[in-house]
């Protein structure tokens, strides 16, 4: 059997993810798993550092494969109108629209909000409340369809987010160059897209249930990106601490970037 062909794949994801267990593992406080030792905090300090700037404004930000998360979009959330959030299972939306709505045992996105609103110098009440005002849509995705939001279609956003998402979905590196393509699409020129992924990963795991990773470098990543005539403003590197006794993946970097596409028009 070929690697490929024991790739997790999106009918494995609809049946065996477990959302509420996902975001207990690696999103209940702002250190991430104790075993990835403190991913979250250098991702949530990238996207703080990348937003209180204000460059980075607009009427809409799409994020593509939000997973059943929101912390990528907080230190975001003021300087767009309007937030359209997505993922391919069903249950990771659901606990999306469970948290806008904040209804009963919904997850308890507290101390990650108040973490990066102490760092972003606001108040995490009126964070909370706005972030729940400018989620507009939570729509179903997929990275491999040649319209992602299909049969819904999006105007193009100043912003697009992507995070470990096209690794999780891409079984080899022309599927991941295609999505990476139609994810560029989502963007007006000149927009920025923001993406946080992983380096040198094969598999991470949700409680006991194992999930495959496309095994991507950073010179792959950078030459999709200048192939799309995007310029990169800032690539950020967090490498794997005590990579083997690590048990939940095999990482071996995080990375942040920020890269804006051109303002050439086709």
């Amino acid at each position: 059997m070929t690697e490929s062909s024991r790739f997790t794949e999106a009918d494995y994801y609809q049946a065996c993810f477990d959302s509420r267990a996902y975001m207990n593992n690696f999103y209940c406080r702002p250190e991430g798993h104790s075993e990835e030792k403190n991913y979250l905090t250098f991702v949530l300090g990238c996207l703080s550092r990348t937003f209180s700037t204000g460059q980075y404004k607009g009427r809409s930000l799409i994020e593509v494969g939000s997973g059943p998360t929101i912390h990528t979009v907080i230190s975001a959330c003021e300087h767009f109108e309007e937030l359209v959030l997505s993922d391919f299972v069903d249950k990771n939306r659901e606990e999306i629209r469970k948290w806008v709505q904040n209804e009963e045992g919904c997850f308890d996105w507290k101390p990650i909000i108040e973490y990066v609103c102490e760092m972003d110098g606001k108040s995490s009440s009126d964070v909370e409340v706005k972030l729940r005002q400018r989620v507009k849509q939570v729509l179903k995705c997929n990275v491999l369809s040649e319209n992602i939001f299909y049969p819904e279609s999006i105007e193009p956003a100043e912003c697009v987010i992507t995070s470990l998402c096209l690794e999780a979905a891409c079984k080899d590196l022309q599927s991941y160059r295609d999505a990476l393509c139609r994810v560029a699409k989502l963007l007006r020129p000149g927009g920025a897209l923001v993406m946080v992924g992983v380096l040198g990963e094969t598999f991470y795991c949700v409680d006991q249930i194992r999930f495959s990773c496309l095994k991507i470098s950073k010179a792959n990543v950078e030459d999709i990106l200048r192939n799309l005539d995007f310029t990169v403003q800032e690539f950020n590197i967090f490498l794997a601490q005590d990579r083997e006794n690590n048990k939940v993946s095999d990482f071996e970097a995080f990375f942040f970037l920020v890269a804006l596409k051109s303002t050439k028009t086709i």
